[in-house]
Protein backbone atom coordinates (compact mmCIF):
# COMPACT_ATOMS: atom_id res chain seq x y z
CA UNK A 1 0.00 0.00 0.00
CA UNK A 2 1.40 3.39 -1.00
CA UNK A 3 1.69 6.65 0.89
CA UNK A 4 -1.62 8.51 1.26
CA UNK A 5 -1.41 12.31 0.98
CA UNK A 6 -3.88 15.05 1.95
CA UNK A 7 -3.46 18.48 0.31
CA UNK A 8 -4.38 21.64 2.24
CA UNK A 9 -4.02 24.99 0.43
CA UNK A 10 -6.38 27.88 -0.21
CA UNK A 11 -5.21 28.17 -3.83
CA UNK A 12 -6.89 25.79 -6.28
CA UNK A 13 -3.97 26.06 -8.68
CA UNK A 14 -1.44 24.96 -6.06
CA UNK A 15 -3.56 21.95 -5.07
CA UNK A 16 -4.04 20.97 -8.68
CA UNK A 17 -0.31 21.14 -9.36
CA UNK A 18 0.59 19.15 -6.24
CA UNK A 19 -2.02 16.51 -7.05
CA UNK A 20 -0.62 16.04 -10.57
CA UNK A 21 2.94 15.64 -9.24
CA UNK A 22 2.04 13.24 -6.43
CA UNK A 23 -0.44 11.10 -8.34
CA UNK A 24 2.18 10.56 -11.06
CA UNK A 25 4.22 8.48 -8.60
CA UNK A 26 3.35 4.78 -8.26
CA UNK A 27 3.91 4.75 -4.48
CA UNK A 28 2.06 8.02 -3.68
CA UNK A 29 -1.59 9.03 -3.99
CA UNK A 30 -3.70 12.06 -3.08
CA UNK A 31 -6.69 10.93 -1.01
CA UNK A 32 -8.28 14.33 -0.43
CA UNK A 33 -8.05 18.12 -0.54
CA UNK A 34 -9.00 21.04 1.70
CA UNK A 35 -8.95 24.80 1.12
CA UNK A 36 -8.46 25.83 4.76
CA UNK A 37 -7.02 24.53 8.00
CA UNK A 38 -10.49 24.44 9.54
CA UNK A 39 -11.39 21.50 7.27
CA UNK A 40 -8.35 19.39 8.08
CA UNK A 41 -9.30 17.66 11.34
CA UNK A 42 -12.42 15.84 10.07
CA UNK A 43 -10.66 14.92 6.80
CA UNK A 44 -7.67 13.46 8.61
CA UNK A 45 -9.94 11.33 10.82
CA UNK A 46 -11.98 10.10 7.86
CA UNK A 47 -9.26 9.61 5.23
CA UNK A 48 -6.32 8.59 7.48
CA UNK A 49 -3.55 10.10 5.30
CA UNK A 50 0.10 9.31 6.01
CA UNK A 51 1.21 12.84 5.12
CA UNK A 52 -0.53 16.23 5.07
CA UNK A 53 0.90 18.89 2.75
CA UNK A 54 -0.25 22.01 4.59
CA UNK A 55 -0.05 25.61 3.39
CA UNK A 56 1.37 27.61 6.28
CA UNK A 57 -0.69 30.74 5.57
CA UNK A 58 -4.45 30.41 5.05
CA UNK A 59 -7.30 32.91 5.63
CA UNK A 60 -9.31 31.34 8.46
CA UNK A 61 -7.24 28.68 10.24
CA UNK A 62 -3.55 28.79 9.33
CA UNK A 63 -1.14 25.90 9.09
CA UNK A 64 0.24 26.42 12.60
CA UNK A 65 -3.17 26.17 14.28
CA UNK A 66 -4.19 23.24 12.09
CA UNK A 67 -0.93 21.40 12.85
CA UNK A 68 -1.41 21.81 16.61
CA UNK A 69 -5.03 20.65 16.37
CA UNK A 70 -4.20 17.51 14.40
CA UNK A 71 -1.28 16.48 16.58
CA UNK A 72 -3.20 17.13 19.80
CA UNK A 73 -6.49 15.53 18.84
CA UNK A 74 -5.85 12.72 16.33
CA UNK A 75 -4.58 9.33 17.54
CA UNK A 76 -1.54 8.24 15.48
CA UNK A 77 -1.54 11.52 13.53
CA UNK A 78 -0.04 11.85 10.04
CA UNK A 79 3.26 13.52 9.30
CA UNK A 80 2.76 17.18 8.43
CA UNK A 81 4.80 18.90 5.76
CA UNK A 82 4.17 22.66 5.71
CA UNK A 83 4.25 24.40 2.34
CA UNK A 84 5.55 27.95 2.13
CA UNK A 85 6.60 30.63 -0.35
CA UNK A 86 9.60 31.83 1.68
CA UNK A 87 11.98 29.57 3.61
CA UNK A 88 12.76 32.30 6.17
CA UNK A 89 9.07 32.72 7.06
CA UNK A 90 8.55 32.91 10.84
CA UNK A 91 5.30 31.01 10.31
CA UNK A 92 7.34 28.04 9.08
CA UNK A 93 9.42 27.92 12.24
CA UNK A 94 6.32 28.17 14.43
CA UNK A 95 4.74 25.30 12.47
CA UNK A 96 7.88 23.20 13.00
CA UNK A 97 7.83 24.02 16.71
CA UNK A 98 4.14 23.05 16.76
CA UNK A 99 5.07 19.58 15.48
CA UNK A 100 5.32 19.70 11.68
CA UNK A 101 7.90 17.22 10.36
CA UNK A 102 9.37 19.52 7.73
CA UNK A 103 8.64 22.20 5.18
CA UNK A 104 8.59 22.55 1.43
CA UNK A 105 8.90 25.59 -0.81
CA UNK A 106 6.11 26.18 -3.32
CA UNK A 107 8.70 26.74 -6.03
CA UNK A 108 10.28 23.32 -5.42
CA UNK A 109 10.82 21.06 -8.41
CA UNK A 110 8.49 18.05 -8.77
CA UNK A 111 11.32 15.66 -7.85
CA UNK A 112 11.99 17.66 -4.65
CA UNK A 113 8.32 17.56 -3.67
CA UNK A 114 8.17 13.79 -4.13
CA UNK A 115 11.43 13.30 -2.24
CA UNK A 116 10.22 15.49 0.63
CA UNK A 117 7.09 13.38 1.07
CA UNK A 118 9.15 10.18 1.13
CA UNK A 119 11.69 11.63 3.58
CA UNK A 120 9.09 12.67 6.17
CA UNK A 121 7.36 9.29 5.91
CA UNK A 122 10.63 7.43 6.50
CA UNK A 123 11.59 9.80 9.31
CA UNK A 124 15.30 8.89 9.25
CA UNK A 125 16.73 12.20 8.04
CA UNK A 126 16.02 15.93 8.12
CA UNK A 127 14.66 18.10 5.32
CA UNK A 128 16.60 21.30 4.53
CA UNK A 129 18.86 21.30 7.62
CA UNK A 130 20.58 24.57 6.61
CA UNK A 131 17.29 26.46 6.38
CA UNK A 132 16.16 25.07 9.74
CA UNK A 133 19.49 26.16 11.26
CA UNK A 134 18.99 29.69 9.90
CA UNK A 135 15.47 29.85 11.33
CA UNK A 136 16.64 28.51 14.69
CA UNK A 137 19.42 31.09 14.87
CA UNK A 138 16.83 33.67 15.91
CA UNK A 139 15.48 31.68 18.81
CA UNK A 140 17.02 30.79 22.17
CA UNK A 141 14.95 29.35 24.98
CA UNK A 142 15.72 28.89 28.67
CA UNK A 143 13.01 26.23 28.74
CA UNK A 144 14.80 24.28 26.00
CA UNK A 145 18.10 24.73 27.83
CA UNK A 146 16.60 23.31 31.03
CA UNK A 147 14.95 20.48 29.09
CA UNK A 148 18.22 19.43 27.50
CA UNK A 149 20.00 19.53 30.84
CA UNK A 150 17.31 17.34 32.43
CA UNK A 151 17.54 14.88 29.53
CA UNK A 152 21.05 13.86 30.61
CA UNK A 153 22.08 12.54 27.22
CA UNK A 154 24.97 10.11 27.14
CA UNK A 155 28.08 11.11 25.22
CA UNK A 156 27.05 8.90 22.30
CA UNK A 157 23.49 10.25 22.27
CA UNK A 158 24.92 13.77 22.21
CA UNK A 159 27.05 12.85 19.18
CA UNK A 160 23.99 11.47 17.44
CA UNK A 161 21.95 14.61 18.17
CA UNK A 162 24.70 16.82 16.73
CA UNK A 163 24.76 14.65 13.61
CA UNK A 164 20.97 14.82 13.32
CA UNK A 165 21.20 18.63 13.43
CA UNK A 166 23.66 18.51 10.53
CA UNK A 167 20.96 16.75 8.51
CA UNK A 168 22.63 13.34 8.46
CA UNK A 169 20.52 10.24 7.90
CA UNK A 170 20.73 7.20 10.17
CA UNK A 171 22.91 5.43 7.60
CA UNK A 172 25.29 8.39 7.37
CA UNK A 173 25.54 8.65 11.16
CA UNK A 174 26.25 4.92 11.37
CA UNK A 175 29.08 5.25 8.85
CA UNK A 176 30.60 8.22 10.67
CA UNK A 177 30.45 6.60 14.12
CA UNK A 178 31.39 3.09 12.88
CA UNK A 179 28.27 1.46 14.32
CA UNK A 180 25.28 -0.32 12.80
CA UNK A 181 22.21 1.50 11.51
CA UNK A 182 20.14 -0.36 14.10
CA UNK A 183 22.39 1.01 16.85
CA UNK A 184 21.88 4.53 15.52
CA UNK A 185 18.10 3.99 15.44
CA UNK A 186 18.26 2.97 19.10
CA UNK A 187 20.25 6.10 19.99
CA UNK A 188 17.82 8.30 18.03
CA UNK A 189 14.86 6.72 19.83
CA UNK A 190 16.57 7.33 23.18
CA UNK A 191 17.27 10.98 22.28
CA UNK A 192 13.65 11.56 21.27
CA UNK A 193 12.36 9.93 24.43
CA UNK A 194 14.69 11.88 26.73
CA UNK A 195 13.88 15.19 25.03
CA UNK A 196 10.17 14.30 24.85
CA UNK A 197 10.38 15.11 21.15
CA UNK A 198 7.75 13.86 18.73
CA UNK A 199 10.25 13.32 15.95
CA UNK A 200 13.68 14.20 14.60
CA UNK A 201 12.95 17.81 13.79
CA UNK A 202 11.60 18.53 17.30
CA UNK A 203 14.82 17.16 18.78
CA UNK A 204 16.93 19.32 16.46
CA UNK A 205 14.93 22.45 17.31
CA UNK A 206 15.47 21.71 21.01
CA UNK A 207 19.20 21.30 20.34
CA UNK A 208 19.41 24.72 18.67
CA UNK A 209 17.11 26.57 21.08
CA UNK A 210 18.99 25.23 24.10
CA UNK A 211 22.35 26.27 22.68
CA UNK A 212 23.52 22.64 22.67
CA UNK A 213 24.17 23.03 18.93
CA UNK A 214 25.26 26.41 17.63
CA UNK A 215 23.41 27.72 14.57
CA UNK A 216 26.51 29.56 13.45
Amino acid sequence: MGTRVLLVDDEDLVRTGLRAIIDAEPDLSVVGEAADGAEVGPLVRRLRPDVVLMDVRMPAVDGIQATRHILDSVPEPPKILVVTTFENDDYVYEALRAGASGFLLKRARPSEIVQAVRVVVQGDSLLFPTAIRNLAARSRSREAEDGLRRAQLTEREAEVLRAMARGMSNAEIAAELFVSVQTVKTHVSNVLAKLQARDRIQAVIAAYESGFVSPR
